[in-house]
């Protein structure tokens, strides 16, 4: 192994925290990455990690090597874009996570698009609506609705959607029209409770009319945590839906689903693309964030 892969090994350790994960990303064993960084804390005479049973932490001295040895990366990177010349064409794997109702009505039907101007970008999309762990898992970007908070990620916040609240006709017929969005904490009605990722409980909703507001907690015999499986869900007569405009358009224009409490006005919700922020920006990404503004300027649906 030369001293780049070395360098490259302790980088992944340090952002993944766990020499098994950085082994994975980089397609290597665990022994590998494990002797290359002692290789190297050998050669410095520094060290780098403290390792225990459960978990790796960098050191005084190893964050400080980090934050030169990134940089360092992140310069050769760019010296390889200027020897090819501007007109290079971006290439390499792309890792990005998107949240699965967005995976499939925007991002997906698209992807041709971006593959014809970007032939040599192989695009790695997980698809969920958990929050994924973008450095411990080496992901280049990811698409989050919602407050990003996370200090070690650049968020460049894309969209603000609009949100509304739908139910099919079927649950409606079997539970009546609900004339005020209260009706929905008592019986016959019910919502779908969408669950957030990061406690497992349900998000409440916030409802603004003129003066009026309160937030909404609601009734449910069903819960999910996948947004595809929280419409399916709607669509099946289970509750109310509150989502998106986007994941409502196709089924309200095939009478699949029916806005209710149109005077009532939720906050819209943000959608960010998130990056790590000491991690090297490489063309392919650069491309793949000018590619989304462009998608995202020209979906009227959002």
């Amino acid at each position: 192994m030369d001293r780049f892969d070395t360098l490259l090994a302790f980088v992944r350790v340090v952002e993944a925290g766990s020499f098994t994960k950085a082994a994975q990303t980089l397609h290597m064993s665990k022994t590998t990455v494990s002797q290359l960084v002692q290789q190297l804390e050998a050669r410095l005479q520094v060290k780098l990690l403290n390792r225990t049973t459960r978990q790796v932490k960098v050191t005084p001295e190893g964050a400080a090597y980090y934050d030169r040895v990134v940089r360092v990366l992140g310069d050769l990177e760019d010296a390889d874009d200027v020897l090819a010349g501007e007109q290079a064409i971006p290439r390499g794997r792309l890792r990005i996570d998107v949240p699965s109702p967005f995976a499939r009505l925007l991002l997906m039907p698209a992807l041709p698009d971006f593959h014809r101007r970007y032939p040599e970008i192989q695009v790695i999309m997980g698809v969920s609506d958990r929050t994924v762990d973008v450095i411990g898992d080496n992901v280049d970007c990811v698409l989050r609705g919602g407050e990003i908070t996370e200090p070690s990620l650049v968020a460049r916040r894309i969209v603000d959607l609009r949100l509304g609240a739908y139910a099919s006709p079927g649950y409606l017929q079997a539970a009546g029209t609900p004339a005020h969005p209260q009706d929905l904490e008592q019986a016959p009605h019910h919502m779908v409770g969408f669950l957030r990722s990061s406690s497992g409980t349900v998000a409440p909703v916030p409802l603004r009319r003129g003066e009026e507001s309160f937030e909404l907690k609601g009734r449910y015999v069903v819960a999910a945590d996948d947004g595809n499986a929280y419409l399916a869900a709607g669509l099946a007569g289970m509750g109310v839906l509150w989502m998106p405009r986007y994941m409502a358009e196709a089924h309200l224009a095939q009478g699949e689903l029916v806005p209710l409490f149109e005077d009532w006005q939720l906050p819209p919700m943000p959608m960010y693309l998130a990056y790590p922020q000491n991690r090297h920006l490489s063309s392919r990404l650069r491309v793949f964030i000018a590619w989304i503004d462009e998608l995202i300027k020209a979906t009227q649906s959002l």
